[in-house]
């Protein structure tokens, strides 16, 4: 005997990959499907239906599939509301909950959809009365529930939107389609990310910056820190050593050690990060050294002198570190995913752990772009799912002087 549910799926459910996920789905899990009704549209904004019916071997193969089939978009024929659950202590939520993903996502409550507010990956879902008795859903991490709040459990009531790959081409942001090449002709879509950009800022959006140390040491750094003196980048992302390396190319003139205009090794240069450490703590912090006229050029410099925002998020790994960088990991994340939601646009360049980091806290619809020499830093990043991604595998020292040449000197 079998057990059955019915979904539906609509919007531009062909040429996003929609449907051959859902129907890849049900067949990877031993499930089979019978098709009830489609219907396919016939112009560019005319969208598509489909509903089928999904057949499983016993009810928990059947629910294995229809959160496979949320997970790409489906939604039930006749949707209940969520099932809401008190969670039983702080930081516990309740058995079954359910966790999210990085898509936009409404919870069915009274009947009515909610959208889900501040969406990110591997949340539970906050149900509240709001104000006039308006219902809000919003995500929260694990550690942040407090007992007695309602957490959405099980798979009903639940509607993922998947973000569908663009039909319009043309524009600003035409060519974020996502994939990954080195073999793009990078000074093309190097114009085509600075006019996305440009674009970002003239709509009033927020761009943040997620930077390694490797950006410093292949000498980027100045025209990074152009490009956040010019306004086209609003907040940073970074770790210790990125911080520090910049403030160490100010005092002493090398990174790790390391003249990057001559790529000579000065005497005692292997010392020169971790006396910037000793002189930025002496002065109180990044801030404080900056008023001081201590440090007088770089990336920190103008985030301080421009009062751009930026978040230093420390690691085990970590010489020092600076006063100004975050040692509690907690705390870390709840820092990064402000930036995270703050953002409109997201450029990551030269940084697996902190890109990682940043990633987990966005939404699919935010548009990211990656730059990494190292095809796996990219390809992981893009393989979080978001359908407004671009990567990059090139030089970061040769695309972020391109870039800040294509935005700064227009």
């Amino acid at each position: 005997m079998t057990v059955s549910r019915e979904v539906e799926l609509s919007g531009h459910i062909i040429d996003s990959g929609m449907m051959q996920a859902c129907f890849g789905a049900i067949m990877d899990l031993g499930g089979s499907f019978e098709v009830e009704e489609f219907r396919i549209g016939r112009s560019e904004v005319e969208e598509s239906y489909a509903r089928l019916t999904v057949l499983a071997d016993t009810e928990g193969e059947l629910r294995s599939i229809v959160h496979e089939l949320h997970q790409n978009g489906a939604t039930p024929s006749h949707p209940v509301d969520a099932t809401l659950e008190p969670a039983p202590d702080d930081q516990v939520v309740p058995p079954e909950f359910y966790s999210t993903t990085n898509h936009p996502t409404d919870i069915r409550y009274d009947g009515e959809w909610v959208p889900v507010e501040r969406i990110e990956m591997d949340c539970a879902v906050v149900v509240e009365e709001g104000e006039d008795d308006e219902p809000r859903a919003y995500t929260k991490v694990l550690n942040a529930i407090e007992e007695g709040e309602l957490v959405v459990t099980g798979e009903t009531g639940i509607r993922v939107r998947p973000p569908e790959r663009p039909r319009n081409r043309e524009g600003a942001f035409g060519f974020m389609q996502g994939g990954v090449s080195s073999e793009r002709p990078s000074e093309s879509t190097i114009t085509k990310i600075a006019d996305a950009i440009a674009e970002t800022k003239r709509e009033g959006g927020s761009v943040l910056a997620v930077c390694g140390p490797a950006l410093v040491h292949s000498g980027a750094r100045e025209s990074l820190a152009e490009l956040v003196r010019e306004g086209y980048i609003d907040m940073l992302s970074a770790g210790n050593g990125f911080a520090v390396h910049d403030l160490e190319r100010d005092l002493y003139g090398t990174s790790l050690g390391m003249n990057t205009e001559t790529l000579d090794h000065p005497r005692k240069g292997h010392k020169h990060h971790i006396y910037t450490i000793s002189e930025i703590i002496r002065a109180g912090g990044i801030e404080e050294s900056v008023e001081a006229g201590l440090v007088e050029s770089g990336v920190m410099y103008e985030c301080v002198s421009n009062d751009r925002p930026f978040v230093l998020a420390g690691s085990i790994r970590d010489d020092g570190p600076l006063p100004d960088t975050i040692t509690d990991s907690v705390e870390a994340q709840d820092a990064i995913r402000e930036q995270a939601h703050e953002a409109d646009m997201v450029l990551m360049f030269s940084t697996l752990l902190h890109s990682v980091a940043v990633g987990n806290c966005l939404p699919s619809s935010t548009r990211v772009v990656c730059v990494d020499i190292n095809p796996a830093t990219v390809t992981q990043l893009l393989d979080r799912g978001s359908a407004q991604a671009v990567g990059m595998v090139t030089d970061i020292g040769t695309f972020v002087p391109m870039l800040a040449e294509q935005l700064c000197e227009a």
